[in-house]
């Protein structure tokens, strides 16, 4: 575990030691079912995990409060060492039911994390490098809906996976898009409120505002 501030007073680090303990005692008990797991696992209260058995797990993994893990995927969900899913955030890969296609999943590596109250749809691959902040409230959607034929329903036309992809050393600040087919390079900062629709090369100050655009279809 990581130390605890020096300057902190005893009874702040007791109350520290015993949040933590608690949630390492809860991730005891999911640990038993997941299909990798090394190290401890802090599980917050009211944490939702389904389908565990897709879901690997490095040391130091925390899982907030209120958090919700579907693991239901073809290719797992995967997460490194010291990975934090911030409070009340959502991964989800497939339908709760098991209807229609079955997700691809999530790669999260070493030292990253995401921000609180988020939501990752990872029914397209996403993967997400080491050393990567993702403020809150954040959306990552890996999918499409097709909409060109006039004729049919866009519902019934179906679906797109093209994937997400953030390289190393990434900061993404809160209230950020990222939609499907996206490339973030290594060492880009992404402004608050910004909405990400194509690839950013490394290096790369991105500030999108989400300018207002329509057009007829």
């Amino acid at each position: 575990m990581v130390k605890i501030n020096d300057s902190l007073s005893r009874i702040t680090k007791i109350q520290i030691y015993f949040m933590s303990m608690n949630k390492i005692l809860r991730g005891l008990g999911v640990k038993l079912f997941l299909k990798k797991s090394r190290g401890l696992l802090f599980v917050g209260k009211r944490t939702h995990i389904t389908h565990k058995q897709y879901i690997e797990v490095g040391k130091n993994v925390k899982f907030e409060d209120l958090s919700e893990i579907q693991g239901l995927s073809i290719n797992n969900l995967q997460f490194g060492n010291n990975v934090t899913i911030g409070r009340n955030t959502q991964i989800r890969p497939s339908s709760y039911y098991g209807v229609g296609e079955i997700g691809y999943g999530l790669k999260i590596s070493d030292n990253s994390s995401i921000g609180p109250n988020s939501y990752v749809g990872c029914a397209g691959p996403i993967n997400i490098g080491k050393n990567v902040m993702i403020g809150p409230n954040a959306t990552l959607i890996a999918e499409n809906h097709n909409f060109k034929e006039k004729s049919k329903s866009i519902k019934s036309q179906g679906v797109i996976h093209k994937g997400i992809h953030i390289n190393d050393n990434v900061w993404i600040g809160s209230n950020i898009t990222i939609l499907d087919g996206v490339t973030i390079g290594s060492g880009t900062v992404i402004a608050a409120t910004s909405l990400v629709n194509k690839d950013i090369p490394q290096n790369t100050l991105y500030i999108n505002k989400k300018n207002v655009y329509s057009k007829n279809i």
